[in-house]
């Protein structure tokens, strides 16, 4: 006979791997490795929205003066805050009834559970992880906002965060293409060349990008442009487990992903971001938790476990990031 607390081991071995879970999705990816590392992965408690506090401006109370003249002091406005959207994603663990007559005893359904759970906790690492990658209109706009949205090819029209780039040049990104901008597609004779103007772009004073992330074809170029010097670092090192290069003080990471030939990234990007404004925000309830211990299959001979995400990616200056593009 199929064991009488299936349903309470399933639900105890999933609890007991969810922390897990959320770790290892963050080591799966470079970019949510680095934000990691910085402390800018902050679970959301609650609300309509994830809300991003950002600031947009200096204060207009600044002013030059000799004696006894006024000062400025006026309320300024510089604060605002983007609201961004939960992406919801889920995945399923499913047993059969007659799965449960065919591996009756204890161990025989931790055997069956191990297996399922750790092909849907691979499901989800891997589709959270390059989704972290994406412009957010997979599924019709149900997908995390990911770099494609944030830091946009042409910033110059769109909403992010409920504020429309087109009315707000603050809320734009840099970007450079190597056609128009450069005169010539991405190769290894130029793209250190872009690079630095790209960089310059992006920097002001101390803020300056520490992380760039490249998909396999832009990676390879920089690291060809780079043979004759070596600069390949230990890979154990910074950002454990991931194949990187330098630029200036900058790591340059191939994109982490392993779907497809370009991993997670889309082809022909290399990004140059500021880790210290991008974010990664689960919500506390659902970041990659059962959703409940009692759900079945109402029409089905079956017992169905859901794994669950809610959250999303969020920025809080967007001018400081930048993008090249072929």
């Amino acid at each position: 006979m199929p064991s009488p607390n299936l349903d309470q081991i399933t639900t105890t071995t999933l609890r007991n791997r969810t922390g897990k879970l959320a770790d290892n999705v963050l080591k799966n990816n470079a970019l949510l490795k680095k934000l990691s590392s910085k402390g800018k992965v902050k679970l959301v408690s609650g609300g309509r929205s994830i809300v991003q506090e950002l600031e947009y401006a200096e204060s207009a109370t600044f002013r030059r003066y000799s004696g006894y003249e006024l000062l400025n002091i006026a309320a300024s406005d510089v604060f605002t805050a983007a609201d961004f959207n939960y992406a919801q994603a889920v995945v399923a663990v499913t047993i059969s009834g007659l799965e449960m007559l065919q591996n009756s005893g204890k161990e025989a359904i931790i055997d069956l559970l191990d297996a399922r759970i750790g092909n849907a906790e691979r499901t989800l690492m891997n589709n959270i992880s390059t989704d972290c990658y994406s412009d957010g209109t997979a599924d019709s706009g149900k997908q995390i906002g990911g770099l494609q949205s944030l830091v946009a090819d042409l910033p110059t029209s769109g909403t992010v965060g409920g504020i429309d780039r087109a009315t707000w040049p603050f809320w734009q990104n840099q970007y450079y293409r190597g056609v128009t901008d450069g005169g010539a597609a991405v190769s290894a004779s130029n793209i250190t060349k872009y690079m630095n103007l790209l960089y310059l772009r992006c920097s002001r004073g101390v803020d300056r990008p520490d992380l760039i992330i490249a998909d396999n074809n832009y990676f390879n170029f920089y690291w060809q442009s780079l043979q004759a010097i070596q600069r390949l670092e230990d890979p154990t090192s910074g950002s454990a487990g991931f194949l990187k290069l330098k630029y200036l003080d900058a790591d340059v990471c191939f994109d982490g992903g392993y779907q497809g030939t370009s991993g997670g990234s889309p082809a022909n990007h290399m990004y140059m971001l500021n880790s210290n404004y991008i974010h990664f925000r689960p919500h506390r309830d659902r970041n990659m938790v059962p959703l409940d211990s009692d759900r079945y299959a109402t029409n089905q001979d079956a017992m169905v476990k859901l794994i669950g995400f809610a959250g999303n990616m969020t920025i809080s200056n967007a001018f400081v990031q930048g993008v090249l593009v072929a």
